[in-house]
């Protein structure tokens, strides 16, 4: 494996958190870094919002040295600019590598070129691509990948020859295409067939909610590494009960209600200390909470209290209210 990636091994098997807009901020990489995440990648950011030095922009790209190895993701189309907005993050930031994405499905990255749009355009992919390995090296440049745009183009393991060749030094693929969005599942088949067509690592994304399924994707497609991304939204811990599966074979318990529910608010204490303002902080952590609350007793009454929340001491008496032993609320 290249020594640019050195969580790469014969002996490891990275677990990235995936990339997801406004889900993978620094506070939440590092309560999942906390619970076993190896590799982290940020939010992704617009190579235009950094070509043009928007202030939003720079705001993504923050992160504390408590959290490498960590990668910045950029989108773009326009090859010039995404290889300048790449000098300038390396350059402000240093992070161990820059990731590309060609998988976002979003409509709004999409009508601008960007993410998974470029899976039905390699040229431009390949031009982009090899701008940005030129103009930040030596450091790593990795990409993730959708397995096509539709089912009548599922291009994965020629997109990801591509990407090699440009000198792309790893790829994440999720097993959906863009035209699936989240919806459906993931094709784990295809996955396989771009481990065979490349010899560079490949990290394989989609459905892994758990240790045992985690361990069955990396023995049927030879996987390099996995990438969790909605599972971790709800079960950061996810990462320790996958590395535990996959070390012993035993299943690590989840957390009790009471460890859940401290997660749940030293991440809006975290929020509010970093927002400034608790009102808005707390009002931002309402989609956050609506997740962790999957999976908890009373979960639809919570979810209508956590629609509403905006102060800590709120969130404190719900906790306090629901935070009783599984046995007790039998």
């Amino acid at each position: 494996m290249n020594s640019l990636l050195p969580w790469f091994s014969a002996s490891s098997f990275p677990l990235y958190l995936a990339p997801m807009a406004g889900v993978s901020d620094k506070i939440f990489r590092q309560l999942c870094k906390e619970r076993g995440a190896d590799v982290l990648v940020t939010e992704f950011v617009s190579a235009e919002g950094v070509f043009r030095r928007n202030e939003r922009t720079r705001y993504y790209l923050d992160f504390d040295e408590c959290e490498r190895p960590i990668g910045v993701q950029l989108f773009g189309g326009n090859a010039e600019h995404m290889a300048e907005a790449a000098r300038h993050v390396v350059d402000w930031v240093r992070p161990d590598f820059i990731d590309l994405n060609f998988g976002c499905p979003v409509n709004k990255v999409v009508a601008k070129n960007g993410g998974s749009a470029l899976l039905k355009d390699c040229p431009t992919l390949a031009a982009v691509a090899e701008a940005v390995v030129r103009a930040v090296a030596p450091r790593p440049v990795t990409a993730k990948i959708r397995i096509g745009w539709d089912t009548d183009s599922i291009n994965a393991p020629r997109v990801a020859r591509i990407l090699e060749e440009t000198g792309v030094l790893a790829l994440a693929v999720h097993g959906r295409t863009r035209a699936q969005g989240y919806s459906g599942e993931a094709d784990w088949n295809v996955i396989g067939e771009v481990v065979a067509a490349v010899s560079i690592p490949v990290v394989g994304n989609g459905d892994l909610t758990t240790g045992p399924i985690v361990a069955k994707r990396r023995a049927e497609t030879g996987v390099a590494g996995a990438m969790i991304g909605r599972a971790a939204m709800s079960s950061p811990w996810i990462f320790a009960e996958i590395k535990q599966y996959l070390a012993t074979g035993d299943t690590l318990a989840s957390p009790d209600l009471a460890e859940r529910w401290d997660l749940i608010q030293r991440h809006c204490q975290l929020a509010v200390e970093e927002w400034g303002c608790e009102d808005q902080a707390i009002r931002s952590m309402r989609a956050r909470l609506m997740a962790y609350s999957k999976g908890f007793p009373n979960s639809k009454m919570l979810r209508e209290k956590f629609q509403h929340v905006s102060t800590l001491a709120e969130i404190e008496a719900i906790a306090a209210a629901h935070a009783l032993p599984l046995a007790q609320l039998a």
